[in-house]
């Protein structure tokens, strides 16, 4: 009886806690989705705010394509130290940031390119979500190769902006949907066994379950960009 008791319980703290994690995650899709959108859609707006007056980027540009990933550190390395209020308006200024970044995509692909490529990285986001989930196979060793890849990805990355090899990102990106699919099952894995503690009190608990709806944000945006690099249709 008290076997089933503590099971019961332990179950309950699960579910609250994905759906903790969950609730943060398409929070953050929302407003990153709404800023995009705003910014993106209107193409004077985004001239006035992420080009120059010489016809580069403006200083605003590259604030907003190197901000987020500064902030994203500042939450996951800080949070204990953070107030949990804090942590909450650094994730939305996050969110935003994130959203200022990812406008450009509206002026480069066509809109049903964009609203499939959504829909397909958030199927294969949910089937990986599931097998991390569901799978007894411990995934703590693929972490580890795959954080080497992506660091290796990322370095690669920022050389071919200055190279602008069309194969290579192409190859990038396709590489991009091996690492992030993964990474995905890997962290649910991961956030399934901080679930699964009794130990925690509720501040550390939401603390770390905004934490983890980060992660899979980032994640799944990360996913959704490599597949649009591959499927989507250019305006």
């Amino acid at each position: 009886m008290y076997d089933q008791s503590e099971s019961s319980f332990s179950a309950q703290i699960t579910r609250e806690f994905f759906r903790s994690v969950y609730s943060y995650m398409f929070v953050a899709l929302g407003i990153s989705g709404i800023v995009a959108y705003t910014i993106g859609t209107d193409e004077q707006l985004f001239a006035d705010w992420f080009v120059s007056p010489s016809g580069g980027m403006s200083p605003l540009f590259w604030v907003a394509m190197f901000s987020p990933l500064a902030l994203s550190f500042v939450i996951q390395w800080g949070y204990n130290r953070l107030s949990t209020s804090l942590l909450l308006v650094l994730f939305a200024l996050f969110s935003a940031l994130m959203g200022l970044s990812l406008a450009s995509i509206f002026l480069v692909y066509d809109m049903s390119s964009i609203a499939t490529t959504f829909f397909v990285a958030a199927g294969a986001f949910a089937g990986m979500a599931i097998l991390g989930y569901t799978t007894k196979t411990d995934l703590s060793k693929f972490g580890s190769l795959l954080y080497m890849v992506f660091i290796g990805m990322f370095i690669a990355g920022i050389v071919n902006i200055f190279i602008g090899n069309a194969f290579f990102d192409f190859i990038l990106a396709c590489l991009g949907v091996f690492v992030f699919t993964g990474l995905t099952a890997y962290h649910m894995q991961a956030l399934k066994q901080i679930a699964q503690s009794t130990q925690m009190d509720a501040e550390s608990r939401n603390k770390l379950a905004l934490i983890g709806g980060l992660q899979l944000y980032i994640l799944f945006i990360n996913l959704f960009l490599s597949l649009l690099r591959i499927l989507g249709g250019r305006d």
